[in-house]
């Protein structure tokens, strides 16, 4: 089993697919988990090493913002990062904690790589 383990968290299934693929590309041998619930990322807090947030959530959040999330994030939580279209959320989102991320239609870009590894400090 990898060390690295990479929450989607609140993305929808096609979304989770390709982020999957694109992920799994970059970071070969990480583990990838869909966590669609507070609950279950309560749960599997303490063994992730990177969320990749949606914007908008989808599944059983207390809210449906992705950036409401990262905020709510205590410390010694591991690094969050915002996958957004829009670049004034992606700012709003390491506002409120989180590191840079990019947008879905940049998913399989060098960009996104190197994102990535920043987040989970590998080179």
């Amino acid at each position: 089993m990898s060390d690295i383990q990479i929450a989607l968290v609140g993305h929808c299934g096609p979304d989770s697919f390709a982020l999957q693929s694109s992920v799994m590309g970059f970071v070969p041998g990480s583990v990838i988990l869909k966590i669609n619930s507070k609950d279950e990322l309560d749960a599997k807090m303490g063994e992730l090493s990177l969320l990749l947030v949606n914007r908008v959530l989808d599944g059983g959040f207390d809210s449906e913002s992705g950036i409401e999330l990262i905020r709510g994030l205590g410390e010694g939580t591991p690094p969050a990062m915002l996958i957004s279209n829009f670049s004034e959320s992606l700012d709003e989102s390491v506002a409120a904690g989180a590191v840079m991320g990019y947008g879905k239609t940049k998913m399989r870009s060098p960009e996104a790589e190197t994102a990535l590894k920043s987040a989970l400090n590998l080179s």
